[in-house]
C-alpha cells in the first residue's frame, strides 16, 4: 500500500468520524458542544512604544496586533487604470508567518491568503472608525498572527479592534469577529460556532460574521457544498450573533471605551480654518512661506482644498509656533492696534514697514517724529 493511498484512507476515516460525531453526539474534536466558544483572553498596552497594541487569543488562535497613527501625508495613494489616483487613511495589514501554525519557512512576500484575510479584517473595522473631520489621522493596524487552529481573520478583527481602543482613536463601537461552520449529511444539519482548523478543513462551511453589538460590518462564506438554505443560513447568522455578543463580552473585561488621550509617541494634530484665498499666501510662491515655518518649527504641515491647515508634531511647542506663524500671515490688520514690524523699504515721503509677514505698512515722514524730518534716512539711522 502506498503512502499516499494510506494518507486518503486515514483521511476518510478522520473526515467521517468527525462528522459523525458532530451529527450523532453533538460532541466536537476538542470536546465542545457545538455553540461552544474557545477560552478567549487578551490584553492591551504591551508594547510600550507602539502608539496601540492588543494581544487576543481564543483558543490556540492568538493575535498581537499594532495601531499607529499618522498625518495627512501617511495616506496610502492608489492610482488604477480605470479611475483617477485616491487615497486611504484607514489600512490593517495580516501576516500569517509559517510558525504559527508549527511549521518551517521562509518569511516571503504577501501571499494572496494574506491578502485576502487583510482586506475582510479591514472592511469589518473601517465604517467603525471616525470621520476625518473629527480625527483627522492616518490609521495603521498590523497584525501578527502568532499562533492559528481556527479563523486567525477574526482573531484580528478583536485584536484590532482593542489596538484601537488601546491607542485613543474614537471608535465608536467595538467590533468582534466569529468563524461559522457547518457539518450537512442528507437531512441532518449541525451549525458550529468558533471553528477549528480541522473543522474548517473537514466541515462543509467556513462562514465569518463580523460586527458590533448594533449590527453587523463584515461576512465571507466559503462553502464546499451545493448550496444551503435560507433555514440554514438563518440559524447560522442568529449563532454567530450570539457568539458574537460573548466575544464583545470577553473583550470589555480588559477594555470598555478608547482611552481619553493618545501615546505620548503619537503626533499631535492642530486644525487652523484659514479662508481659502489666503491659501496661496500660506503656502508663497514655489512653495517658500511653507517651508520656511516648517523648517524654523519643525513641525509637518498639509494645506486642504476648502481652507483647512493641519500641523502635526509630537513636540507642542513646535505646533504653537508653526501656528502663530501661520496666523500672523492670515492675520487682517486692525485699525488702532499696534504692530511691531521690520522697516523693508525707504522713500522721500516715508518708510514702508512689514508689520505683517507679506503685508507693509506705510509710516509717513510726518508721523516718525514730533519734529521735522528732512531724511527719513537719517532718522532710520
Amino acid at each position: 500500500c502506498s503512502s499516499d493511498l494510506l494518507k486518503e484512507i486515514l483521511g476518510n476515516i478522520e473526515y467521517d468520524a468527525m462528522r459523525q460525531m458532530i451529527l450523532k453526539d453533538g460532541k466536537r474534536l476538542d470536546g465542545r458542544g457545538v455553540k461552544d466558544i474557545r477560552p478567549i483572553s487578551s490584553e492591551v498596552g504591551l508594547l510600550p512604544r507602539t502608539h496601540g497594541s492588543a494581544l487576543f487569543q481564543r483558543g490556540e488562535t492568538q493575535s498581537l496586533t499594532t495601531a499607529t497613527l499618522g498625518t495627512k501625508l501617511d495616506e496610502q495613494m492608489i492610482d488604477g487604470l480605470l479611475h483617477e489616483e485616491i487615497t486611504k487613511r484607514f489600512m490593517l495589514h495580516y501576516n500569517f508567518p509559517p510558525f504559527s501554525v508549527g511549521e518551517v519557512g521562509r518569511l516571503g512576500s504577501t501571499g494572496r491568503r494574506e491578502i485576502g484575510h487583510g482586506n475582510l479584517a479591514e472592511r469589518a473595522l473601517k465604517n467603525i472608525i471616525p470621520e476625518e473631520k473629527d480625527f483627522p489621522y492616518t490609521i495603521r493596524v498590523v497584525s501578527d498572527i502568532l499562533e492559528s487552529n481556527g479563523s486567525s481573520s477574526m482573531a484580528t478583527v478583536c485584536a484590532g479592534s482593542l489596538a484601537l481602543f488601546d491607542a485613543g482613536v474614537p471608535m465608536k463601537k467595538p467590533v468582534a469577529g466569529i468563524a461559522m461552520g457547518l457539518i450537512k449529511e442528507k437531512e441532518s444539519v449541525a451549525i458550529l460556532s468558533d471553528i477549528l482548523g480541522n473543522e474548517d478543513h473537514l466541515g462543509d462551511m467556513d462562514f465569518k460574521v463580523a460586527g458590533t453589538k448594533d449590527g453587523v460590518t463584515a461576512l465571507q462564506m466559503d462553502i464546499k457544498i451545493q448550496g444551503i438554505t435560507f433555514e440554514i443560513l438563518e440559524k447560522a447568522l442568529a449563532q454567530a450573533k450570539e457568539g458574537r455578543f460573548h466575544i464583545l463580552g470577553k473583550m470589555a473585561e480588559t477594555m470598555t471605551e478608547p482611552r481619553g488621550d493618545l501615546s505620548q509617541y503619537a503626533p499631535r494634530l492642530t486644525t487652523l480654518q484659514i479662508p481659502v484665498d489666503m491659501i496661496g499666501a500660506v503656502i508663497g510662491p514655489q512653495g517658500k512661506n511653507i517651508k520656511a515655518i516648517v523648517a524654523e518649527s519643525g513641525a509637518e504641515i498639509n494645506i486642504e482644498d476648502d481652507g483647512r491647515v493641519i500641523i502635526a508634531s509630537v513636540n507642542g511647542d513646535a505646533s504653537a509656533k508653526a501656528l502663530k506663524m501661520i496666523q500672523r500671515i492670515v492675520e487682517v490688520p486692525e485699525v488702532g492696534k499696534i504692530y511691531q514690524g521690520k522697516v523693508v523699504r525707504l522713500m522721500d515721503f516715508g518708510a514702508f514697514v512689514e508689520i505683517l509677514p507679506g503685508k507693509d505698512g506705510l509710516v509717513h515722514v510726518s508721523q516718525m517724529d514730533m519734529n521735522r524730518i528732512e531724511k527719513v534716512a537719517d532718522f532710520a539711522h
